[in-house]
């Protein structure tokens, strides 16, 4: 269906209509109740006002049974639901696991949905061979100590040194370091992290500041990568003797950088990290699914996916066990979420907790229903490979990686997997961005576009057909080559990276 085929405003329509099997249709405009509201199957009238973007009752559903949207259970029926009802918190939950799970039989003969327009991007060739999208010199502190000091240091040097062709230089700044376990999951989570980031091709130089003391020192994030040097502020002397070593430091890598210049990089040497933040009813209606479109194309292209999110794939992990090239892809599938079940009750939480207030105004009443239209970001190529949290992405295609559902925590673990774009959906308005790694924003409304156009780098608005999605999504992908090539995106031109960078926080600190 195309814009131009919905009814006038104040008329709903289903959201997908598969088959004629969704329960449940999408008020594009606020609707009163008592307003004629035409369906599938005919005319009902609205029994409630419904606030734009949510559901309408497009048939009866018993008390217990099954809601359907996009063709799939997105909830239980709480009490019985008429024709005509506002589907929303007061008669739609979940029940304590998803239903109609696929078995895992691994994926069919895939193609992606058109073939990839674009071949090469401009991107910089580090000396080991890596492709780079950014060309930053970066200081990464050890702990929370000692990120004031590499926020002074970043902030002398961007008024200092000025090389052609460096991006700048930022303070991968983070509030984690100490008073955790040596050895414990919450330990070995950082530490990968922070080497992941020091390691990243996007830095052509690091400078590691560690306050001496700490738990978290400075040989648990070195390893191979860009050129990197540790100072310790303690065995310096103090903030200002610190400060100015770092200074004369990074003026040594910046000289290093002269004639650096981009060169054309086959796009299959891109890893893009998927991502969704403030989402609503029109995220898996409209920019999700044209992401899946642009990711297929990446695929196509010998590229890497990354899908994560982990309590935003449940309700939905069938999907996902279906596409696994291989069983034992598919059954780790099931291990994490089986692990993230256990893991939110052992912290008075469930899964359905998920959706925020925000994602809840916009029109999405369960996790099962976010999750349905978060996974439709990773396409429909095969699931190749499943990873831990900020472990290294080195399957070509879609790899699953198992992080939480909140942006800037998720984001940071794919881009210390070795992200080097990202891109990220919102139906409510996200102001997310990131360094090293650029950032593009995809709107899931032209309404939200306009609104927020200084934050908003893509308009997928008009894309609620599956012709729509593949014509958008064959321009998003375009626009992703071009971030990729050096256009800034609008939260890079805006500042943002730096205060979100944020490691998961997993256990006791002591």
């Amino acid at each position: 269906m195309t814009t131009s085929e919905f009814p006038p405003p104040g008329i709903a329509v289903p959201l997908v209509p598969l088959e004629g099997v969704d329960d449940v249709g999408l008020a594009r405009e606020h609707i009163g109740a008592g307003t004629p509201v035409q369906v599938e199957t005919g005319v009902v009238t609205a029994l409630d006002d419904v606030p734009a973007g949510h559901k309408v009752a497009v048939r009866a559903v018993a008390r217990g049974g099954p809601v359907r949207k996009y063709g799939e259970v997105i909830g239980i029926a709480l009490h019985d639901i008429a024709p005509g009802s506002h589907v929303h918190l007061h008669n739609l939950g979940v029940g304590p696991q998803s239903l109609g799970l696929a078995p895992a039989a691994g994926p069919a003969v895939w193609s992606p949905p058109a073939a990839p327009t674009r071949d090469h991007f401009l991107g910089y060739r580090r000396p080991d061979g890596r492709a780079a999208t950014r060309n930053y010199l970066a200081v990464l502190p050890t702990v929370n100590c000692s990120s004031t000091v590499a926020r002074m240091i970043a902030q002398a040097a961007g008024a200092q040194i000025n090389a052609e062709g460096l991006d700048g230089v930022i303070a991968l700044t983070h509030d984690l370091g100490c008073g955790m376990a040596e050895g414990t999951r919450g330990d070995d989570i950082l530490r990968r992290t922070l080497r992941g980031y020091a390691q990243h091709a996007n830095l052509a130089g690091v400078v590691v500041v560690s306050l001496g003391c700490e738990v978290n020192q400075p040989d648990h994030v070195l390893g191979a990568g860009p050129a990197v040097e540790t100072l310790s502020i303690q065995d310096l002397g103090g903030t200002a003797a610190t400060v100015n070593a770092a200074l004369d430091t990074l003026r040594t890598m910046a000289a290093g950088l002269a004639g650096l210049r981009r060169e054309p990089i086959p796009v299959g040497e891109l890893t893009l990290g998927l991502q969704c933040g403030g989402s609503d009813a029109y995220s898996g209606l409209t920019a999700n699914p044209t992401l899946g479109v642009a990711a297929d194309l990446l695929v196509a292209a010998g590229g890497k996916v990354v899908l994560g999110e982990t309590p935003e794939i449940y309700g939905a992990e069938h999907m996902l066990r279906a596409r696994a090239a291989a069983p034992e892809v598919g059954r780790r599938i099931d291990d994490l979420i089986a692990w993230w079940q256990a893991y939110t009750a052992r912290n008075d939480a469930d899964l359905d907790n998920n959706p925020s207030k925000g994602n809840r105004d916009g029109g999405i009443t369960t996790i099962w229903e976010k999750s349905l239209g978060a996974v439709l970001k990773g396409g429909t190529s095969p699931l190749n490979d499943v990873v831990g949290y900020a472990d290294p992405v080195t399957a070509a295609g879609l790899t699953f990686m198992d992080t939480p559902g909140y942006d800037p925590v998720s984001a940071t673990g794919m881009v210390a997997g070795g992200a080097n774009l990202l891109a990220f959906t919102t139906g409510r308005g996200s102001v997310f961005g990131s360094r090293p790694t650029p950032c593009l924003k995809i709107s899931t409304t032209t309404r939200l576009f306009d609104h927020m156009r200084a934050d908003m780098d893509f308009d997928a608005g008009p894309a609620m057909s599956r012709d729509e999605q593949i014509r958008h999504g064959i321009r998003l992908f375009e626009a992703l080559v071009d971030l990729a090539s050096g256009t800034p995106s609008k939260s890079e031109a805006l500042g943002f990276g730096a205060e979100e960078i944020v490691p998961w926080r997993m256990g006791a600190v002591v």
